[in-house]
């Protein structure tokens, strides 16, 4: 068995038994248990990249993306930060599930044999749609010629095949990933540019599409490509309508179809957010023509709830739960708040133990905190006694320095991996108990130019779709607190309730000093009627010590009410 060291690298390898991360410029070692086959060609054509090897010392897996968490004690592993935690999760060197691997094998086989230059991979939030892209653009550039058939598994002798027979068909290939995003393509830029072997300038917006004919273009959450409809910047989406002799009903699909050879396409119509999202209508078109390929992602890498977590939050916020019964999934947590002060409290504890937990919300306030305006410095939302800004920078919000104090928006969180979250839904979004229906408060949504144009219909799908796709970021747990208390009780009918602990701490025995730093706690079922010395002694109570403001004395003692605490009768 061996250990790799990685020196200035600055990406992150995993798989389902290796584990490896590096936050630039420092090195690190990794783990590994050799006695499972890794999934992916990447990771064994890493010694091409300047990556030195020596003995190791064997653990388990690290995972999934936490980079400051282990089931064990690790052996061998000398940095880990969660500052790297994107260079992890982006990382083309981390081996693909069996899902993801077969993906990869199917669409060169597609390009290779013009089987089809369209690809469209579906995949709910969480699947891994852009883990497979950026080890497909890896890949794609590898140089395969100098390994041997030892060196590899019969697989990846079929995988390297494959890539032999693209790049003899696209010699020199230009490749372009795209991210209609501007947060999420900031992020993914900075991967690009810690990867040797790619570059910064290959991820792109699809504006810039033009500025060469690319052989491949893979687009990464497609389903926020635009139209010509509700953005801010018509006069330049006009300008790249009439390059390609388009009037106004061309979009960004249009353009990446236009300036590429082939395409491929990870898409999730449940991810579509507003009014300029180009309607779904056009990607069934394109999804159902004789000459593309549908491949679908099932497995869910994200949340530790599993896909069973996944239809939860879609059949909750949809009314299509049949019984009023909680999810209470294994090993994940979700919890429900009647006080943002409580959740707020309880995802700083998370943060200062995993950090990467963020407060998100759905667009039910102004943002009028806009640095670009006249009042950066006004508070945005207030609630419970709380007061906070929107997300002081659009682009990549989730790892700026104050970010546990905002609350980002859909905008600034879509893509992005979170370990936990607290959600807050907004007044834009209520429940009727008479109609059981969830219902939609047009004039309390502030997203200007996500309601302009939007039928009552559409709007309540975007905003359904904001709330699912927010609940959907978190790794470990989300929690939910909701400014509408009939949407709040119904919620409370499918989500445990979070109960706050107790503030009294119970004293080991040893600690006791009766009546003097501690009183007992009573079980008043028990010891129902007169206290006696035959009946009880201090070793049968566990002893609470009291708040300071409250000295202790004999015939105190501590017990619980259940019931309503201020009636005259207890």
């Amino acid at each position: 068995m061996r250990s790799t060291e990685l020196l200035l690298i600055g990406v992150i390898l995993e798989s389902s038994e290796t584990s490896c991360c590096s936050s630039l410029p420092e090195t690190i070692s990794f783990i590994s248990v050799s006695s499972v086959i890794t999934r992916g060609l990447a990771f064994k054509l890493w010694g091409a990249i300047g990556v030195i090897t020596r003995a190791f010392t064997s653990g388990v897996r690290i995972g999934p993306p936490q980079l400051n968490e282990y089931p064990v004690e690790p052996v061998g592993v000398e940095i880990i930060k969660p500052s790297a935690q994107y260079e992890f999760k982006y990382s083309p060197f981390k081996s693909l599930n069996e899902d993801q691997y077969n993906s990869v094998l199917e669409i060169i086989e597609c390009f290779t044999q013009e089987k089809s230059n369209k690809i469209f991979i579906k995949g709910s939030a969480g699947t891994g749609k852009t883990i497979l892209a950026t080890y497909l653009i890896k890949l794609l550039y590898s140089d395969v010629l100098d390994t041997t058939s030892d060196d590899v598994t019969d697989n990846e002798i079929q995988e390297i095949q494959l890539i032999q027979a693209f790049q003899n068909k696209y010699p020199n290939a230009e490749i372009g990933f795209v991210v209609a995003m501007s947060s999420l393509r900031k992020t993914l830029q900075t991967v690009f540019s810690k990867t040797p072997g790619l570059k910064k300038s290959m991820v792109i917006s699809p504006t810039e599409t033009f500025k060469k004919e690319y052989d491949l273009l893979i687009v990464d959450e497609a389903h926020r490509l635009r139209q010509y409809k509700n953005i801010s910047w018509r006069g330049a989406f006009k300008k790249c309508n009439q390059k390609l002799g388009l009037d106004d009903s061309g979009t960004e699909l249009d353009w990446i179809i236009a300036n590429s050879k082939n395409q491929i396409f990870f898409y999730d119509s449940a991810q579509s957010v507003k009014p300029s999202d180009i309607d779904q209508s056009r990607f069934d078109q394109l999804i159902s023509a004789k000459d593309s390929v549908t491949i679908e992602l099932k497995s869910q890498m994200r949340a530790q709830g599993g896909n069973d977590y996944i239809t939860f939050v879609d059949d909750l916020l949809n009314i299509k739960r049949d019984k009023k019964q909680f999810f209470s999934p294994e090993n994940y947590d979700l919890l429900i708040f009647d006080s943002l002060q409580d959740l707020y409290s309880e995802l700083k504890d998370k943060e200062n133990e995993f950090g990467l937990c963020r407060l998100v919300a759905g667009f039910a306030w102004p943002w009028v905190s806009d640095v670009r305006g006249s009042t950066p410095d006004a508070i945005d939302i207030k609630i419970d006694g709380l007061e906070f800004q929107w997300n002081r920078t659009p682009e990549d919000w989730v790892n700026s320095p104050n970010a546990f104090n905002e609350v980002g928006s859909i905008h600034t969180t879509q893509g992005y991996d979170l370990n936990y979250t607290g959600v807050i839904f907004g007044e834009e979004i209520t429940y009727n108990k008479d109609t059981n229906r969830i219902e939609i408060i047009k004039e309390k949504y502030f997203d200007k130019y996500g309601k302009q144009q939007a039928t009552d219909e559409d709007l309540k799908a975007y905003i359904i779709n904001i709330y699912k796709t927010l609940m959907y970021r978190a790794i470990k747990g989300s929690f939910i607190y909701a400014c509408d208390k009939n949407l709040r009780e119904y919620f409370k009918e499918h989500i445990p309730t979070f109960k706050k602990k107790g503030t009294l701490r119970v004293l080991n025995f040893e600690d006791v000093k009766p009546y003097v730093n501690a009183v007992p706690l009573i079980d008043i079922y028990a010891a129902a009627g007169n206290f006696s010395e035959e009946q009880i002694s201090n070793e049968d109570f566990e002893w609470i010590e009291l708040p300071m403001n409250i000295s202790a004395k004999e015939g105190y003692f501590v017990c619980q009410i259940i019931g309503e605490s201020m009636n005259k009768k207890i």
